[in-house]
């Protein structure tokens, strides 16, 4: 099939079938463009439309989202995981507003300088934003063009990458850029499915190499498959007299980077001598609760809430960019990751 007939048939099945109405595709500027594509990252788009509309309208520009603390920008984005592309996108956004007046670049090398944008969100930008010809090659577009040229092996892996990005460029068509990059997206997510594809209803099965050999569930090769490692913490749950809760913001990298967290204290270590030691608490120390469990893409990390109760003094604990007396009855705009929102839940229930 020329690269011709298969943009045509693209083409003419996203004008038939396609998505047209997402909130993105209103007003496509660079900039609500690159907070969709961020969001897309490894979530559905019926999960990112609502997260995408409210951030917008807490941050409708770069501007106002360069000038937000953080916090309030990992609060918009709890529940989505991923933590790292919030404060990717919360630095980038202050470096375009420091160093490109407050305007994305409409360059694909200066734009992959910013944190957290890759080649493939480079070219959605400036394609669906600014009409230039640019290949893209998300999860969708990357199973859809390894199915249809039978792509042998894992696109993780370097040779593969660099096959599908040269079937990405041969096909992307020079006119209806913006059409034809939202038109394969939503074909391979809506019709070239991971399981089960609707071959059925594709435009290209005709031609597609892994649909004539009846092997669509064999490409691409899956990662390969390793057991995910568990890690076991113990949550502190310290309530003050008040029915306050203590919270620590995590380091800025890692896992919930920024965010604010219960005190994790140490398997071995005995919970009210650490208080003790740490911040000069006296404490007294409940049952812990269930095993929370909580999933990552390369671990498993199962949470032990114990519950505690000042009985002394405030101690060391001052309130400050490190540590704050959380009310788990009056939410604020601090962003805390999803189980410690759960855990926040049930101790508002408590009282």
């Amino acid at each position: 099939m020329t690269p011709d007939e298969f943009g045509r048939r693209v083409l003419d099945w996203f004008d038939a079938h396609g998505r047209k109405r997402l909130p993105w595709k209103e007003n496509p500027t660079p900039y609500r463009v690159w907070v969709s594509e961020i969001m897309l990252q490894q979530t559905q788009v019926a999960t990112a439309i609502p997260y995408y509309e409210r951030f917008m309208a807490r941050f409708p520009d770069l501007t106002t989202l360069a000038d937000a603390k953080l916090d309030e920008v990992l609060r918009l984005w709890a529940g989505l995981g991923y933590y790292a592309r919030a404060r990717h996108m919360h630095e980038a956004a202050r470096i375009v507003r420091d160093r490109h007046g407050g305007e994305m670049p409409l360059d694909s090398a200066a734009l992959q300088g910013l944190p957290g944008i890759g080649r493939s969100t480079a070219g959605a930008i400036l394609t669906l934003a600014a009409g230039q010809r640019q290949p893209i090659l998300d999860g969708n577009v990357k199973r859809l063009l390894a199915r249809f040229a039978a792509v042998e092996g894992w696109p993780g892996q370097a040779r593969v990458l660099a096959t599908l990005w040269e079937l990405a460029e041969r096909y992307t068509p020079a006119e209806r850029v913006a059409d034809y990059t939202q038109a394969i997206m939503d074909l391979g997510a809506m019709v070239c499915a991971p399981r089960r594809p609707h071959c059925n209803q594709c435009p290209l099965a005709a031609n597609c190499a892994a649909h004539a050999q009846g092997r669509e569930s064999d490409y691409p090769k899956p990662k390969p498959r390793r057991d995910l490692p568990v890690r076991v913490t113990r949550m502190l749950l310290l309530r003050g007299a008040e029915g306050e809760v203590l919270l620590e913001r995590r380091p800025p990298v890692g896992v919930w980077g920024g965010l604010w967290s219960f005190p994790e204290c140490p398997p071995e270590m005995d919970i009210a001598a650490w208080c003790r030691e740490r911040w000069g608490l006296e404490v007294t120390v409940g049952t812990p609760w269930s095993v929370l469990r909580h999933g990552f893409s390369h671990f498993r990390l199962d949470i032990i809430p114990v519950p505690a109760t000042v009985t002394g003094s405030a101690g060391t604990v001052m309130e400050g960019e490190r540590f704050v007396w959380y009310n788990p009855r009056h939410i604020d705009d601090r962003g805390v990751a999803a189980p410690v929102r759960r855990l926040l839940a049930v101790l508002a229930s408590e009282r």
